[in-house]
């Protein structure tokens, strides 16, 4: 026996990296009598009496996971955000954000094609980028140029899982195969008529990229908060997190109550107003898909 990690699934195939190289597996006969489905990045003990002919035996405790992608013990999100076509969207960004904080998943921006924008263009994603670094995020530039930028990517790849996630064509697997040529992933030209590009990945896989790992997937299909709390979700905007302690009322939703210590950070111009709007949206969201569930 030994201990490895899935870092591909396939056609009901998983593909275990250990010590000793890549071995195919399948997963082990109880599994689904015991509601266990393996997920790429899970850490698992596995047996092979040779490199296509294994069986895992165990999946271990994972730290977070994703239901779309599937995927497991993820470090990081490269959230991927083009400048221009499609244009860029601070509130789809945060909802991005959201769905990764709830999943205790650090976040790092990516604005892609910003070689594409005008002088006046350019200031305003500047403003942008330091309004998301001033919350501590890290935000990076990159170019259609294919070496523009990516260098700056490589330090944050170092011993983390990584998923790269984003709108259909903001440059997700151009990006990857500018971070390592040789994967040569396809792409697909945006369309024009719908003002969005095709997805080109059909499938989960870690790809060794620098010295981390990358998951090439699918992207997130389902951004709605059904696994959410109302008094939870302000936990997800950080720099609502740190003041929610100060809020005189306990389940404060920073909206009308007295004394809210948010509220007064926004009124101080310590909060983003567009951050807070796209709170409020999301709040009414999540307080709507409750009310359905609870009918």
């Amino acid at each position: 026996m030994a201990t490895g990690m899935i870092v591909k699934a396939l056609s009901g195939f998983y593909y275990v990296q250990s010590e000793d190289g890549f071995f195919q597996c399948r997963g082990r006969g109880n599994f689904r009598k015991r509601n266990i489905k393996p997920l790429v990045g899970d850490e698992v003990e596995f047996e092979a009496e040779n490199r296509t002919d294994g069986y895992i035996l165990e999946v271990f405790e994972r730290k977070n996971e994703l239901i779309r992608p599937p995927i497991s013990n993820v470090d990081q999100a490269l959230l991927v955000f083009s400048a221009l076509e499609p244009d860029f969207s601070t509130l789809l960004l945060d909802r991005f954000l959201v769905h990764i904080e709830a999943n205790e998943i650090e976040p790092m921006i990516i604005i892609s094609k910003t070689d594409l924008l005008t002088d006046d263009q350019r200031a305003e994603m500047v403003k942008y980028k330091r309004d998301y670094e001033n919350i501590g995020y890290n935000v990076l530039f990159t170019s259609t140029v294919a070496e523009d930028g990516v260098a700056d990517i490589f330090p944050y790849l170092k011993n983390k899982v990584s998923v790269i996630a984003g709108q259909s064509g903001v440059g997700k697997s151009s990006l990857l195969n500018s971070l390592k040529p040789t994967l040569e992933i396809e792409t697909n030209e945006i369309s024009t008529h719908l003002g969005r590009g095709k997805h080109t990945t059909r499938h989960v896989e870690l790809l060794s990229i620098g010295e981390g790992l990358i998951a090439d997937t699918p992207g997130f299909s389902s951004l709605e908060f059904h696994e959410m709390d109302a008094e939870d979700l302000s936990l997800c905007f950080p720099e609502m997190a740190e003041r929610v302690p100060d809020c005189k009322f306990r389940g404060c939703t920073h909206t009308s109550e007295p004394h809210c210590a948010v509220k007064q950070a926004l009124e101080n111009g310590e909060i983003i107003q567009y951050r807070y709007d796209h709170y409020q949206q999301f709040l009414e969201e999540v307080k709507n898909q409750k009310r359905r569930y609870d009918r």
